[in-house]
């Protein structure tokens, strides 16, 4: 099983999500619980429109590496091209779990190297699997309840 976060702040997001998700089934991956979606605000680069997310928990047979080339096949399908780090993107999927424990290449680490310090992924995790720990035994709620108050507003948008 793995983990997998998406996001988008441009066009129509909340379409891209929910598109993202059937295409991941059409490619033979099997979503079994997908979350809510969130609207936050933009990290890193902060002008630029706000970002829906949703995390997913998927079943597949492809190992991390074919799930990260899907992954980029269906961002570019979507229109993503290359652009500033952090910056507008019409789809991002990450992968931020992985039930096979870690995976550490240049292009790839499992789970997500940033994944502690961001409530809008967390927050869609954790719906996803409330009891979801990572390979270090922390557990994602955990983690999204060390968030500071009030850091990284995160709202509930409705259903993906």
């Amino acid at each position: 099983m793995m983990w997998l976060g998406l996001g988008a702040n441009l066009g129509e997001p909340a379409e891209a999500l929910r598109w993202a998700i059937r295409r991941l089934g059409d490619e033979g991956v099997v979503v079994e619980a997908v979350s809510g979606l969130y609207s936050s605000a933009p990290q890193g680069v902060e002008d630029q429109p706000e970002f829906t997310n949703a995390a997913c928990r998927v079943r597949t047979d492809l190992d991390p590496p074919s799930v990260l080339a899907l992954a980029k096949e269906l961002e570019a399908e979507a229109g993503r091209v290359d652009g500033p780090r952090w910056g507008p993107r019409p789809l991002d999927i990450d992968i931020l779990a992985w039930d096979g424990g870690t995976w550490d290449e240049p292009d790839l680490v499992i789970p997500h190297p940033r994944l502690h310090e961001r409530r809008f992924a967390l927050q869609p995790l954790v719906e996803v699997d409330p009891d979801l720990a990572l390979p270090s035994g922390e557990r994602i709620a955990d983690l999204l309840a060390a968030i500071p108050p009030g850091d990284q507003p995160v709202s509930r948008l409705g259903d993906a």
